[in-house]
């Protein structure tokens, strides 16, 4: 690990930071004069594209230097921009000068950010027009990895990971189109956040895929990119592809574990020779089994087939659409290698966008079938990592390789959070991607803060210890009615659609307490259970609680034949919540099945 000159190091978690201001430790003022330092000792990393003027990020300090720590979430934290989402009065590269040009105004992101009291100190280096995933495509310098300067910092979000990674800032933003925010976390130690496309406004940001585009964060633990997602999110109407937030499809209740987890078959996980890597998997796979989870093997090649279609279907034509201009004007100011990239965006035809559209669907519509089996899906968040000069040795096919974990992301709308997950013998990070479908996001963090923790870990490539969780309010995961499902409504079961056409999501699988009989009612099909509270011999019996949106409870009611009807049901801890029961009169004649203890066990039986 790299720590030479890092013995004295601050920690700049928000938790750890606060808690400096508040009890006058140190201010605002102090904080940047330490930072500016500790950048003019890292010059020769390749991690600033542009540093704000001294005496502008020092003003900045002084004027919250008056102000109530208390009176601002972000007081006084100092974070980092990549350098093509915009920042008022601050010229926008993204990485290639003649492309350059100083908006009037900050990027949405960025102005929420900067009004809840964090501080800008510079743009970040990057791969050009984010194009890339290793840090090394930049007439800015290659930006080198925090642990040994040998080795790739991953990219394009390369310079926010590395500045982050060394304790120059408490976090900074990415983009995350192929894998950018989240192959540099990877490489950096860090916790990198790809959140649901449209959550975090692109208003300001240099498009690389203007459809797929989404703001990453880069931070130390996963409870500071939560309250930095939730600051920075928010619906932007002048953002065409601004999202307002919906439940997710599936929602598991990693706190208290019994979640399903999804890994590809060994055959389809690809290591490059890397045997670090391969073991630090396993590791990984085994620790999520120690926080409850449940593997399930996964057919992954459709995600492997979708990831390919990013650079070798028509998207790239995005690409071009934003370079362009500068492709005809002048093509010797993109570097030979985005160049030729970008450059096979001109080459696909209307019919070849549409002819992608349709196997991309029907990917998506394949892939779907993963989630009725897991909650979440577990990668690597890279194959491996390589040196500086075997990057530039074979730069499109060593990149290739880094994206095929990531690629698949955006394309499938799905939302993901980067972890680290130990270091190879050589002393260089591992990371592990956690994905879930859109709308995941903090379930994910919340996942990503247990698996963090659940080894020794570091922050960053500073010899500072991952404390304890801290206290930290997490987003409300939804704001529906609770509803115990027992029968036909289970998850892939046939009326499950009920409950997912609504937006309905999954909060937990549970027990009755042992208050119950369970009966298979004659009719059909579908085929349906009763339960039915007893006063003695009763039986706990297995259940799934679903959250349905308040405004589609009223539906999902009406739609509920007779015997059965929602009653007020006792779980085996006591939560009383709405759940199907059934008349007692309907159980005449009928099998009583609860010596199965639930309906899936039943059905098996007969099978």
């Amino acid at each position: 690990m790299n720590t030479s000159g890092q013995n004295k190091a601050r920690c700049l978690t928000l938790a750890d930071l606060g808690a400096a201001y508040r009890e006058r430790r140190t201010t605002p003022l102090a904080l940047i004069e330490e930072l500016l330092a500790r950048i003019a000792a890292h010059a020769d990393l390749g991690i600033w594209i542009t540093l704000l003027p001294r005496e502008r990020v020092l003003g900045q300090a002084e004027l919250l230097g008056g102000r109530d720590p208390a009176s601002l979430p972000l007081y006084g934290v100092p974070f980092a921009i990549k350098d093509n989402i915009d920042l008022a009065h601050v010229a926008t590269t993204a990485a290639c000068e003649a492309f350059a040009y100083t908006p009037p105004q900050s990027a949405t992101v960025v102005q929420r950010l900067i009004d809840a009291g964090a501080i800008p100190i510079g743009k970040t280096n990057l791969d050009q027009f984010a194009t890339g995933l290793v840090g090394t495509r930049s007439p800015y310098g290659v930006c080198r990895n925090s642990f040994d300067p040998d080795y790739i910092s991953g990219g394009s979000s390369s310079g926010s990971a590395v500045a982050v990674a060394l304790g120059l800032v408490s976090f900074a933003l990415g983009t995350d189109t192929a894998g950018s925010g989240r192959v540099p976390a990877a490489f950096n130690n860090l916790i990198g956040l790809k959140p649901t496309c449209g959550r975090l406004s692109s208003r300001g940001v240099v498009p690389a895929c203007r459809t797929l585009d989404s703001v990453s964060v880069l931070a130390l633990t996963a409870e500071d990119a939560a309250l930095i997602c939730r600051i920075a999110e928010g619906f932007d109407v002048q953002d065409p592809y601004s999202r307002r937030p919906a439940q997710p499809t599936r929602l598991a209740e990693f706190e208290h574990g019994r979640f399903r987890f999804g890994v590809p078959g060994p055959e389809q996980l690809q290591f490059f020779g890397n045997d670090d890597y391969a073991r630090l998997f396993d590791d990984a796979v085994a620790q999520l089994e120690r926080l409850g989870g449940q593997s399930v093997t996964i057919d992954f090649a459709p995600f492997v087939e979708t990831a390919q279609l990013l650079y070798q279907g028509p998207w790239v034509a995005e690409r071009y659409v934003v370079v362009e201009p500068l492709l005809k004007s002048n093509p010797d100011a993109v570097l030979p290698v985005t160049r030729q990239i970008i450059g096979g965006g001109a080459a696909p035809s209307a019919a070849d966008a549409f002819r992608a559209q349709y196997r991309l669907q029907e990917l998506r519509r394949t892939t779907e079938q993963a989630w009725q089996q897991i909650d979440v899906l577990l990668t690597p968040t890279a194959g491996t990592v390589y040196r500086i000069a075997e990057v530039q040795a074979d730069p499109v096919r060593l990149n290739t390789q880094l994206g095929i974990y990531t690629n698949f992301v955006n394309l499938l709308d799905l939302a993901a959070v980067a972890v680290p997950a130990g270091f190879t013998r050589a002393g260089l990070p591992f990371g592990v991607t956690l994905v879930a479908p859109a709308w995941s996001d903090y379930l994910l963090l919340r996942l990503a803060a247990r698996l963090h923790r659940s080894n020794p870990a570091t922050l960053g490539a500073l010899p500072i210890a991952l404390g304890p969780a801290p206290p930290f309010d997490w987003p409300a995961l939804t704001d529906g009615i609770a509803v115990a499902v027992c029968g036909a409504h289970l998850q892939g079961l046939p009326l499950n659609h009920q409950l997912l056409e609504r937006g309905a999501a999954l909060l937990e699988r549970t027990v009755t307490a042992p208050n119950y009989r369970l009966y298979a009612l004659p009719g059909g099909p579908p085929d349906r259970p009763g339960l039915v509270r007893v006063a003695a011999q009763g039986a706990a019996i297995d259940v799934e609680l679903w959250s349905v949106p308040s405004a589609a409870f009223g539906s999902f009611v009406a739609g509920i034949p007779a015997p059965l009807a929602i009653g007020k049901l006792t779980l085996a801890d006591g939560r009383e919540v709405s759940g199907f029961l059934c008349e007692s009169h309907a159980t005449g004649g009928a099998l009583d099945i609860s010596h199965h203890g639930g309906w899936r066990a039943y059905q098996a039986s007969r099978r």
